[in-house]
């Protein structure tokens, strides 16, 4: 890993935030730094913090430790981001014996400087009650792949020398802080902490250093395990048929929990040469359905991914029944989690969902599950690099998870669970969308209305250049990951099947068709040329024909029922003079709509 500290780079921050005081400045970049490196955190991951001084409103000097706060992410965090504490308030937390979350984190805001503060980590503490002025913390995939082994220390000693500490995983909070405080004290001379099973810390008292320190350690964690890392012969494997798979594992889905009303969700589906390869190893299962890297991706992720091995089979009805049976044994392991937890602990908790976070499937690929894009993609970025230091693990050693108990705590925390913020979802949250004619007007409304309710919409045209300025008026409200630009005839069956297996692909199945696209040519009966009547069939009527005829396959293997919203005129019912092939061709499309609900599952419920 590259040390990417530039001192020109750190004077431009300190210019360029001239109304705060320069450390909080080279905070904010090194920060940055440490955020655009996915190897050290992902998605809000990590935190640092800064020992400075500001003057109050009565013009008084006052010390403060500036911490990450709630909400930011590292890569792009900005001064306000780092909200100011007082930390000579924070260290007299220190003289207690016992310091409940709630109760922490009222101390946090009382002894905020800003009242509008966002609130501060909840490792807070461990940043306060440790000496040295700059501190950086980061879940590290190179650290957490030699902790989780059953001689770590060992091999983090080997790795990393002696100007290291060792700290057995401790939930984060007062008790954490407090053994890392004790631990610092007896080892002054220490550059990092490491933190069994979650990361590690470094620090220093210039922003250069602490951030120095970090990709230092890191980078030689990374060249230890390079340096036993050899190749694995993959075994030969058939890939599934996702455009059948998919479908299939997406209606599964909806079915967990048995609720009243299918659970929507959206599927990310990662497919790099290095992690089909993972998936093909003959100790792939062994090796992958295995606990986190670190515990704070379980509420992003579940503790387990779902491994699906297709093999030979081949027949939908075989794979459907696979797929079923797998997810149902899913979802009572979790169950059993939680009761066993529950029962343990004397806990009173609400379970949560069941469902799998994490699908990992021979051939095909690794899916992240989400209500919203950016929680699938979440879910598959984690998924990722877990693939990959599992694979790395297993060169050094063996991978050995963090005992379930502790996974439970983190996962049922409620400090944890309000990352993932609450409220009402909208209406349409976890379902897709498609839109033909989405380069014109009528399609941008109806797509603008399907946003607003949370639907992923794709908008498809056979022009290119009007669908661009379509999405990206609609992206530029509802952001590109909601809103996508699919370049499809819907008067050529091959193209209309290429663009819904991409839809399939990209978002695991479909839950709402608007076949929009549309001509109209005006003229009366005894002057409509044949050629131009059947160009108007061809698209309002065939068109309409083959984006059902194309999606009643999904529609039948989510087996959660869907929405067919045909586009009509009052021409159907009262033809102008001039408008026989219109008015003809709005028509059909009406009764053509009717047929697919009557091949849809019993299970699940249309509409039109």
């Amino acid at each position: 890993m590259e040390n990417r500290y530039d001192h020109s780079e750190a004077q431009r921050y300190i210019e360029k935030y001239s109304e705060y005081p320069a450390d909080l400045a080279l905070r904010v970049y090194t920060s940055r730094l440490i955020g655009a490196e996915a190897d050290l955190v992902l998605h809000g991951g990590g935190n640092t913090s800064v020992k400075t001084a500001m003057t109050d409103i009565l013009g008084d000097e006052l010390g403060v430790i500036c911490v990450k706060g709630s909400g930011w992410d590292l890569g792009d965090i900005e001064p306000p981001g780092l909200p100011a504490l007082d930390l000579a308030y924070l260290k007299k937390l220190r003289a207690l014996q016992d310091l409940g979350d709630e109760e922490m984190v009222n101390q946090f805001r009382t002894h905020l400087l800003e009242a509008s503060a966002p609130t501060p980590s909840i490792e807070t503490l461990v940043h306060a009650f440790l000496p040295p002025k700059f501190i950086d913390h980061t879940h590290a995939d190179a650290i957490v792949t030699l902790t989780n082994q059953p001689d770590a220390e060992r091999l983090l000693g080997e790795a990393l020398g002696e100007r290291i500490a060792v700290l057995p995983f401790i939930m984060p909070g007062f008790p954490l802080a407090l053994a890392m405080a004790e631990l610092y004290e007896k080892n002054p001379a220490v550059e990092a902490i490491i933190l069994m099973n979650h990361g590690i810390f470094t620090f220093g008292d210039e922003a250069g250093t602490a951030y120095g320190r970090m990709i230092d350690y890191v980078s030689r964690a990374e060249a230890y395990i390079a340096a036993r890392v050899m190749p694995v012969e993959a075994e030969s494997v058939s890939a599934p048929d996702g455009s059948v798979v998919l479908p299939l594992l997406r209606g599964a889905l909806s079915r967990i929990d048995g609720g009243p009303t299918p659970r929507h969700c959206l599927f990310d589906l990662r497919e790099e040469a290095g992690l089909l390869a993972a998936l093909a190893r003959p100790d792939a299962e062994e090796l992958l359905v295995t606990g986190v890297l670190t515990p704070d991706h379980v509420i992003r992720t579940k503790n387990y991914p779902l491994f699906l091995d297709f093999g030979a089979l081949a027949d939908e009805a075989g794979i459907g029944a696979l797929i079923n049976t797998a997810v149902d044994d899913y979802h009572q392991r979790y169950v059993s989690y939680f009761e066993t937890q529950v029962a343990a602990k004397g806990a009173d908790k609400i379970r949560l969902d069941g469902m799998p976070r994490v699908i990992l499937i021979r051939g095909l690929g690794v899916i992240g599950v989400g209500a919203t894009p950016k929680a699938a993609g979440i879910a598959a970025d984690i998924a990722e690099h877990t693939v990959r230091a599992k694979v790395r693990a297993a060169a050094v050693g063996t991978f050995r998870e963090l005992a379930e108990s502790s996974i439970f705590d983190m996962e049922y925390w409620s400090l944890e669970q309000v990352k993932l913020g609450k409220g009402s979802p909208p209406s349409l949250q976890g379902r897709t969308a498609l839109v033909t004619g989405g380069g014109g007007a009528i399609a941008m409304g109806i797509g603008r209305q399907l946003l607003k309710a949370g639907a992923v919409v794709y908008l498809s045209d056979i022009s290119e250049e009007r669908l661009k300025v379509a999405c990206a008026k609609l992206a530029e409200q509802f952001g590109g990951q909601m809103v996508r630009p699919l370049v499809m005839d819907v008067c050529d069956g091959v193209s209309v099947g290429a663009g819904l297996d991409l839809i399939v692909k990209e978002s695991g199945g479909l839950d709402i068709l608007v076949p929009n696209a549309g001509v109209a040519h005006v003229a009366r009966l005894e002057d409509l040329a044949e050629e131009k009547f059947d160009q108007v069939i061809e698209v309002n009527l065939k068109g309409v024909f083959q984006v059902i005829k194309a999606a009643t396959p999904i529609f039948r293997r989510q087996g959660m029922g869907g929405n067919i919203v045909i586009n009509s005129s009052k021409n159907v019912f009262d033809p102008g003079a001039a408008f026989g092939a219109y008015s003809s061709s709005k028509a059909a499309p009406i009764s053509l709509a009717r047929l697919p609900p009557l091949n849809w599952p019993k299970s699940g419920s249309g509409s039109i």
